[in-house]
């Protein structure tokens, strides 16, 4: 692999924004991903190249040391900040279409519940797996939902729940895509659930971390044949 490639997942691995960040100490003065990916595209590789063998890999160790719970969530705040700081040199090419999306996923954190940690965290993971992330933001409504779906057609949906008292509200928005949209694939997440509460409302997949939920994603692009 390009070594530049390398020091860019590294740095998001290690949550290395720019040559200005004090984060990770171990790392101080050195070139972050800002920096990394401007250079690299400078160098003349593509935007596809940089995303595919360097934010993805990086993205990818540190999602993998966090389910094994060797990073936590300050790490993996810190690897999602450098990756979305190195996103914002790679934009201007999906926008012209040279870099295209594997597909567009709508998220958001259920009515009723305002937590967003977790749902920001998977969809800068999403974004830096090359999926195209419209974040509904919290307090979401089975209608903003719907809205969202019919303005999206093909996307997915990913719904998070932090509060025990608002999966009864996922259950609800769960039940009222599927009545309205019966192809639609629809995954869930937070901390108060488990699989067999997916199974029961209906959803497709349960993600319990984002590399996961990518890679079920990635699941359903091969299986499209896209």
């Amino acid at each position: 692999m390009n070594s530049i490639l390398e020091r860019i997942a590294a740095c998001v691995e290690n949550g290395k924004v720019n040559m200005k960040s004090p984060y990770p100490p171990s790392m101080r003065g050195q070139e972050g991903a800002d920096e990394l990916t401007a250079e690299a595209l400078k160098e003349g590789l593509t935007p596809t190249e940089i995303l595919d063998l360097g934010l993805i890999p990086g993205m990818n160790a540190i999602g993998l040391k966090f389910s094994e719970n060797r990073a936590f969530v300050p790490e993996m705040l810190m690897a999602a900040k450098a990756m979305s700081t190195a996103m914002l040199h790679l934009k201007p090419y999906f926008a012209s279409g040279d870099i295209e999306y594997k597909g567009v996923i709508v998220i958001g954190t259920v009515s009723g519940d305002l937590h967003d940690i977790g749902k920001n965290l998977v969809g800068m993971a999403m974004e830096g797996a090359g999926w195209r992330v419209i974040d509904l933001g919290v307090d979401v409504s089975a209608g903003r939902f719907i809205s969202a779906v019919e303005e999206n057609p093909g996307c997915v949906v990913g719904l998070s729940a932090l509060l025990t008292t608002t999966m009864l509200n996922m259950e609800s928005i769960v039940r009222e895509l599927k009545e309205r949209f019966g192809m639609l694939k629809i995954l869930v997440g937070g901390a108060p659930l488990n699989q067999e509460f997916c199974t029961r409302i209906g959803a497709d997949y349960y993600g319990r971390s984002s590399q996961g939920a990518i890679a079920y994603l990635n699941s359903l692009q091969d299986a499209t044949g896209q």
